[in-house]
């Protein structure tokens, strides 16, 4: 029932700038921590940045400075500002969330991953 969508990611040169935003959709109770996640080819995922209810965030130490994340609770999305990219932030991008459907009941949901490519 419930499913997180991405949108925004795309080809862009090196310190060009992009804005991710993933929807979550369903039936759903709370979201406590949304968060970003990426995976470049022959690497590991690797978490990018969180967000929880409250606004308090974190960040990778390669993307502080440049990347933002940002909420909208009413709406259940969440945004992730790139600025300054660099080519090495060419990846996938997945947004992640453990989601509470109802009172005991909660699971970790994936989108399906958004493209982005930094060109130098």
């Amino acid at each position: 029932q419930v499913q997180l969508v991405e949108s925004g990611g795309g080809l862009v040169q090196a310190g060009g700038s992009l804005r991710l935003s993933c929807a979550a959709s369903g039936s759903i109770l709370r979201i406590n921590v949304m968060g970003w996640y990426r995976q470049a080819p022959g690497k590991q995922r690797e978490l990018v940045a969180t967000i929880i209810s409250g606004g308090s965030t974190t960040y990778a130490d390669s993307v502080k400075g440049r990347f933002t994340i940002s909420r909208d609770n009413a709406k259940n999305e969440v945004y992730l500002q790139m600025n300054s990219l660099k080519p090495e932030d060419t990846a996938v991008y997945y947004c992640n969330s453990n989601i509470i459907t109802t009172i005991g009941s909660s699971q970790r949901y994936w989108g399906q991953g958004t493209q982005v490519t930094v060109s130098s």
